[in-house]
Protein backbone atom coordinates (compact mmCIF):
# COMPACT_ATOMS: atom_id res chain seq x y z
CA UNK A 1 0.00 0.00 0.00
CA UNK A 2 1.08 3.44 -0.71
CA UNK A 3 -0.38 6.51 1.26
CA UNK A 4 0.67 10.57 0.36
CA UNK A 5 0.33 12.57 3.15
CA UNK A 6 1.92 15.59 4.33
CA UNK A 7 3.55 16.71 7.93
CA UNK A 8 4.54 20.09 9.37
CA UNK A 9 8.35 19.75 10.82
CA UNK A 10 9.43 21.27 13.99
CA UNK A 11 10.26 24.42 12.07
CA UNK A 12 6.69 24.76 11.09
CA UNK A 13 7.13 23.96 6.90
CA UNK A 14 4.79 21.61 5.64
CA UNK A 15 6.53 18.78 3.77
CA UNK A 16 4.58 16.26 1.26
CA UNK A 17 5.36 12.36 2.19
CA UNK A 18 4.87 9.07 1.25
CA UNK A 19 4.80 5.53 2.93
CA UNK A 20 5.03 2.66 1.46
CA UNK A 21 4.75 -1.27 3.10
CA UNK A 22 7.24 -3.09 2.62
CA UNK A 23 8.05 -7.07 3.55
CA UNK A 24 11.63 -7.55 3.34
CA UNK A 25 14.43 -5.66 4.97
CA UNK A 26 16.16 -5.67 1.28
CA UNK A 27 13.44 -3.34 0.29
CA UNK A 28 15.41 -0.98 1.97
CA UNK A 29 18.97 -1.60 0.03
CA UNK A 30 17.71 1.10 -2.87
CA UNK A 31 17.36 4.22 -0.75
CA UNK A 32 19.88 5.79 1.09
CA UNK A 33 18.05 5.30 4.95
CA UNK A 34 18.62 8.18 7.30
CA UNK A 35 16.30 6.70 10.31
CA UNK A 36 14.31 4.14 11.64
CA UNK A 37 11.22 4.31 13.97
CA UNK A 38 9.91 0.69 15.57
CA UNK A 39 7.10 -0.04 16.71
CA UNK A 40 8.13 -2.08 19.82
CA UNK A 41 6.00 -4.51 21.97
CA UNK A 42 6.64 -5.86 25.33
CA UNK A 43 4.22 -8.04 27.06
CA UNK A 44 1.22 -6.83 24.57
CA UNK A 45 2.10 -3.52 24.94
CA UNK A 46 3.35 -0.63 22.81
CA UNK A 47 6.40 1.18 23.97
CA UNK A 48 6.68 4.66 23.48
CA UNK A 49 9.11 7.23 24.52
CA UNK A 50 9.27 11.11 24.87
CA UNK A 51 11.83 13.26 24.54
CA UNK A 52 11.39 16.55 26.27
CA UNK A 53 13.87 18.63 24.28
CA UNK A 54 11.36 18.22 21.29
CA UNK A 55 8.52 17.95 23.54
CA UNK A 56 6.41 14.97 21.88
CA UNK A 57 6.10 11.08 22.93
CA UNK A 58 6.79 8.15 19.28
CA UNK A 59 8.44 5.42 18.63
CA UNK A 60 11.90 4.30 19.41
CA UNK A 61 14.13 4.94 16.61
CA UNK A 62 16.93 7.91 15.64
CA UNK A 63 19.23 8.29 12.68
CA UNK A 64 20.84 5.19 11.25
CA UNK A 65 24.82 5.65 11.53
CA UNK A 66 27.21 5.38 8.37
CA UNK A 67 27.44 2.01 7.49
CA UNK A 68 24.83 0.79 9.73
CA UNK A 69 21.82 -1.32 8.49
CA UNK A 70 18.39 -1.07 9.60
CA UNK A 71 18.26 -3.82 11.61
CA UNK A 72 21.44 -3.18 13.83
CA UNK A 73 20.21 0.67 13.75
CA UNK A 74 17.01 -0.61 15.38
CA UNK A 75 18.82 -2.41 17.92
CA UNK A 76 20.95 0.15 18.73
CA UNK A 77 18.28 3.24 19.10
CA UNK A 78 15.72 0.60 21.06
CA UNK A 79 18.82 0.07 23.45
CA UNK A 80 19.92 3.75 23.95
CA UNK A 81 15.99 5.17 24.31
CA UNK A 82 14.64 1.98 26.47
CA UNK A 83 17.44 0.34 27.60
CA UNK A 84 15.69 -2.81 26.17
CA UNK A 85 17.25 -5.76 24.00
CA UNK A 86 15.25 -6.38 20.99
CA UNK A 87 14.48 -10.23 20.43
CA UNK A 88 12.58 -10.15 17.05
CA UNK A 89 12.51 -7.35 14.52
CA UNK A 90 10.61 -7.14 11.25
CA UNK A 91 9.54 -4.37 8.48
CA UNK A 92 6.63 -2.56 8.32
CA UNK A 93 7.41 0.07 5.12
CA UNK A 94 9.33 3.13 3.91
CA UNK A 95 8.58 6.62 4.58
CA UNK A 96 9.95 9.30 2.45
CA UNK A 97 10.04 12.79 3.30
CA UNK A 98 10.17 15.00 0.26
CA UNK A 99 12.16 18.22 1.60
CA UNK A 100 12.24 22.26 0.96
CA UNK A 101 15.46 21.67 -0.80
CA UNK A 102 14.84 18.80 -2.57
CA UNK A 103 16.17 16.24 -0.72
CA UNK A 104 14.56 13.33 0.03
CA UNK A 105 14.35 11.76 3.49
CA UNK A 106 14.24 7.85 3.73
CA UNK A 107 12.85 6.59 6.99
CA UNK A 108 12.32 2.47 7.87
CA UNK A 109 9.39 1.40 9.52
CA UNK A 110 10.12 -1.61 12.04
CA UNK A 111 7.96 -3.91 14.52
CA UNK A 112 10.16 -5.20 17.29
CA UNK A 113 8.82 -7.81 20.20
CA UNK A 114 11.38 -6.59 23.58
CA UNK A 115 12.21 -7.09 27.09
CA UNK A 116 13.74 -4.59 29.20
CA UNK A 117 17.71 -5.36 29.85
CA UNK A 118 17.19 -3.19 33.08
CA UNK A 119 15.35 -0.80 34.67
CA UNK A 120 14.89 2.72 32.34
CA UNK A 121 17.31 5.36 33.36
CA UNK A 122 17.09 8.50 31.07
CA UNK A 123 20.73 8.47 29.31
CA UNK A 124 22.53 12.08 29.15
CA UNK A 125 23.80 11.93 25.73
CA UNK A 126 19.90 10.88 24.35
CA UNK A 127 16.71 13.12 24.16
CA UNK A 128 14.67 10.54 26.01
CA UNK A 129 13.54 10.96 29.13
CA UNK A 130 10.81 8.67 29.53
CA UNK A 131 9.39 5.25 28.42
CA UNK A 132 5.62 3.98 28.81
CA UNK A 133 4.16 0.83 27.66
CA UNK A 134 0.95 1.40 26.60
CA UNK A 135 -2.66 -0.76 25.01
CA UNK A 136 -1.69 0.20 21.55
CA UNK A 137 -5.08 1.56 21.22
CA UNK A 138 -4.32 4.48 23.80
CA UNK A 139 -1.45 5.39 20.69
CA UNK A 140 -3.51 8.66 19.55
CA UNK A 141 -3.23 9.95 23.22
CA UNK A 142 0.41 9.98 22.58
CA UNK A 143 1.20 10.67 18.86
CA UNK A 144 -1.34 10.69 16.28
CA UNK A 145 0.31 10.46 12.52
CA UNK A 146 -2.98 10.64 11.32
CA UNK A 147 -3.78 7.61 8.24
CA UNK A 148 -0.41 6.79 7.61
CA UNK A 149 0.01 6.23 11.30
CA UNK A 150 -3.13 3.91 11.86
CA UNK A 151 -1.91 1.85 8.45
CA UNK A 152 1.43 1.38 10.25
CA UNK A 153 -0.08 0.64 13.56
CA UNK A 154 -2.04 -1.69 11.72
CA UNK A 155 0.49 -3.46 10.23
CA UNK A 156 2.89 -3.52 13.40
CA UNK A 157 0.05 -5.28 15.17
CA UNK A 158 -0.71 -7.92 12.74
CA UNK A 159 3.42 -8.29 12.30
CA UNK A 160 3.76 -8.48 16.04
CA UNK A 161 0.77 -11.58 16.06
CA UNK A 162 2.71 -13.68 13.39
CA UNK A 163 6.19 -13.36 14.97
CA UNK A 164 4.67 -14.45 18.24
CA UNK A 165 3.64 -17.18 16.34
CA UNK A 166 7.06 -18.52 15.51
Amino acid sequence: MRISSHLTNQSGDRLETEYIDVESFDEYNPYSMHAAQCYCFYDGKLVVVYAESKGYWGPPGGGIEEGESVEEATIREVREETNMRVLAQKPIGLFKIYEKDGNITHQARTVCIVEPIGPFVPHPDEEVTEIRCIDPSEVTDYFDWGETGAHQLTRALEIFEDIKKT
